[in-house]
C-alpha cells in the first residue's frame, strides 16, 4: 500500500518507519526543511532505540522516503496518516488543534482519489468528526474519503517493539460495513500485525478518540497512586516496593506502573491529562479522580526537591535546616524524563534542579542522552562528562532517571570523589544495605 505520513516527529517518524518495515510504501512529510535533509542524511531528530537502523534499512530497500512536498505525498496515497503536534494551548490545557486543521486543509486540496484520512496524532473526541467537515467542504464525499481514529500507543524507549507487538490495535471509524473502505483498508494496512494475531478493536470513532485519553490518564492515576502510598510508607515504616509486589501480583490490578518515583513526565501524560480534563469540563462530565492525579503529580516533583533538601540538612545537622543548603552542591544523575530518551518535556528533573537552585544550592548534572535537550531548558548548570565527573565535589548525589548506566555505579569510587556521601535514590534502584556499606548516607522513595 501507498502510505503518507504527515508529521516526522515522534510518532510519525516511528510509525512510518514501522510501517515500511511492514512492506508498504511510506513518505514521511514534515514542513520542516531542516529535519527532512536531515533525516535523509539518516540523522534522526529525537532519540530512541534502534529507529536509526531501522530508517536506515529501509530507505535503503526504498521504501521509506522523506519531503516537505505534501501535495505530491497525498496524491495516490491509499492511507493518509495525520500525525501532527497537539500540545497543550497555554493558559487553559485545551489540546491545541492547529496543526491538525492546517494538515487537514492541505491534505484536502492535494487529494486525488479515494482515499483514508486518519488521526494518529493525540487528539481530543469530536476531532475527527471536525476532520471530516473540513474534507467534506472540499468537495470530497463520504464513499471516497473516508476519516478514521486510530491513536497510537507508543511509549518511548520502546517504541519500535511496542509499535510491532501492540496490546492492541484500536480503530475508529463510522463505517458500519465490514466491507467499507475504512475497515479494508486499516486491515490491510495492519494486515502484517492482523496475522501475528494482534488484537484489532474497531470502535465508533469519538470511541477510539476516547481510549487514548481514558488509557494514559489511567496509568497516570496507578503512578500517581503508588506515589502517595510511597508517602504512607515512610510515615508509618513500611515498604513501598513489597507494597507495591503485593498488590501488582493481583491480576486485577497488575504490577506495571507501580514504581514509586518522582512524578510522570513525558510528552502524553501530563497533556492528554489536561486534556481529557478539559473535555469533561465541556461536555459538563467532570473527572474528579484525573483532576487529583494532575494536582498530585504537579506537588510532587516540588516536594523531590525539598526530599533532597531535607538530605542535605541530616547529614549536617547544624546547617540551620533546608535554608542551610546554600553553597552546597549536589549532582543530578539522569535529566530526561525517562531512560532510553532524549525527551524532557515536563520532566520531574525540572522542578527538582529549581527547588535546589532557589535553595541556593549549585547544580552539577549528567544524562547520557538529555543533556542537549536539558541545556535550553536549564542553562545555568554544570553538565558533566559522567556520573563520577557529576559527583566530584558534591554534598549530594540524587538519582532522577533510573537509566541502566547508573545502576551499577562503583559506589566506593563514587562516594570517595565526594564532599560528603549522601545518596537520594528517587528510583530505589540500590538497596539502603549495598549503599551503607559504600558509606553513604542513604534516602529512598517509600522505604
Amino acid at each position: 500500500m501507498k502510505i503518507t505520513m504527515i508529521g516526522s516527529g515522534y510518532v510519525g517518524l516511528v510509525s512510518g518507519a514501522c510501517f515500511s518495515d511492514f512492506g508498504h510504501d511510506v513518505t514521511c512529510v514534515d514542513k520542516d526543511a531542516g529535519k527532512i535533509e536531515a533525516l535523509k542524511a539518516g540523522r534522526m531528530p529525537i532519540y530512541e532505540p534502534g529507529l536509526d537502523a531501522l530508517v536506515a534499512a529501509n530507505v535503503e530497500a526504498g521504501r521509506l522516503t522523506f519531503t516537505t512536498d505534501l501535495a505530491g505525498a497525498v496524491a495516490g496515497a491509499d492511507a493518509i496518516f495525520i500525525a501532527v503536534g497537539t500540545p497543550s494551548r497555554r493558559g487553559d490545557g485545551h489540546a491545541d488543534l492547529s496543526y491538525v486543521f492546517a494538515a487537514t486543509q492541505e491534505i484536502a486540496a492535494a487529494i486525488t482519489g479515494p482515499t483514508v484520512v486518519v488521526t494518529k496524532s493525540t487528539v481530543p473526541v469530536g476531532t475527527g468528526d471536525k476532520v471530516e467537515a473540513i474534507l467534506r467542504e472540499a468537495g470530497h464525499d463520504a464513499a471516497a474519503v473516508a476519516v478514521v481514529s486510530n491513536p497510537e500507543f507508543l511509549r518511548e524507549g520502546a517504541a519500535i517493539g511496542d509499535f510491532k507487538r501492540p496490546d492492541r490495535i484500536v480503530i475508529g471509524t463510522e463505517d458500519a460495513n465490514d466491507d467499507g473502505r475504512a475497515r479494508s483498508v486499516m486491515r490491510e494496512v495492519y494486515r502484517p500485525l492482523y496475522l501475528n494475531e494482534s488484537p484489532i478493536l474497531f470502535t465508533a470513532r469519538r470511541t477510539a478518540e476516547l481510549i487514548k485519553y481514558a488509557a494514559n490518564a489511567f496509568l497516570a492515576t496507578k503512578i500517581t497512586f503508588i506515589n502517595e502510598i510511597a508517602d504512607l510508607c515512610e510515615a508509618v515504616g513500611a515498604n513501598v516496593q513489597d507494597v507495591s509486589r503485593g498488590i501488582g501480583l493481583d491480576n486485577r490490578i497488575g504490577s506495571k506502573f507501580l514504581h514509586a518515583g518522582p512524578g510522570y513526565g513525558g510528552s502524553c501524560f501530563p497533556k492528554d491529562t489536561l486534556a481529557l480534563l478539559k473535555t469533561g469540563e465541556d461536555f459538563e462530565a467532570p473527572v474528579r479522580i484525573v483532576e487529583a492525579v494532575v494536582k498530585v503529580n504537579d506537588a510532587r516533583k516540588r516536594a523531590m526537591g525539598r526530599k533532597v533538601l531535607h538530605a542535605l540538612h541530616a547529614a549536617n545537622t547544624d546547617n540551620g535546616g533546608i535554608e542551610g543548603a546554600k553553597g552546597k552542591t549536589v549532582a543530578v544523575l539522569g535529566l530526561t524524563f525517562k531512560p532510553d530518551t532524549d525527551d524532557m518535556r515536563d520532566a520531574p528533573s525540572l522542578a527538582i534542579v529549581q527547588a535546589l537552585q532557589d535553595a541556593g544550592v549549585a547544580v552539577r548534572a549528567f544524562d547520557p542522552e538529555g543533556v542537549e535537550a536539558a541545556r535550553a531548558l536549564m542553562p545555568d548548570i554544570t553538565y558533566c562528562r559522567d556520573a563520577y565527573d557529576a559527583a566530584t565535589g558534591a554534598d549530594a548525589v540524587v538519582i532522577v532517571t533510573e537509566w541502566n548506566v547508573f545502576r551499577a555505579l562503583d559506589l566506593k569510587r563514587l562516594a570517595g570523589l565526594m564532599t560528603q556521601p549522601v545518596m537520594v535514590d528517587l528510583r530505589n534502584i540500590y538497596s539502603l544495605a549495598e549503599v551503607e556499606r559504600a558509606g553513604f548516607a542513604y534516602t529512598g522513595v517509600g522505604r
